[in-house]
């Protein structure tokens, strides 16, 4: 929360009710002008390194079809081994 966001509350809750419905019917008023648009919830930045050397380096199409070869013994070791029997 904001700090002029706290600050209004406090201030909102000093008014007498009739007062208070006068700010809501206020800020509906406005808000009803306003177009809204939803705000992503990840800054794409902030991704940055999250993973990092996760490829060696190595092109991610060039690992896969590394994978796809079987060059990468121990992931298909790893991979049958948390498989469950069908």
């Amino acid at each position: 929360m904001s700090k002029k966001l706290s600050e209004a509350m406090k201030i909102a809750n000093d008014l007498a009710p009739d007062e208070q419905l006068t700010l809501i019917s206020h800020l509906l008023q406005r808000i009803s002008l306003c177009e809204i648009t939803p705000q992503s919830k990840y800054n794409i930045t902030e991704l940055e390194g999250i993973a990092p050397n996760l490829l060696g380096g190595m092109d991610a199409q060039e690992y896969i079809t590394k994978m796809r070869n079987g060059e990468f013994p121990d992931l298909e070791i790893q991979e049958t081994k948390t498989r469950k029997p069908a």
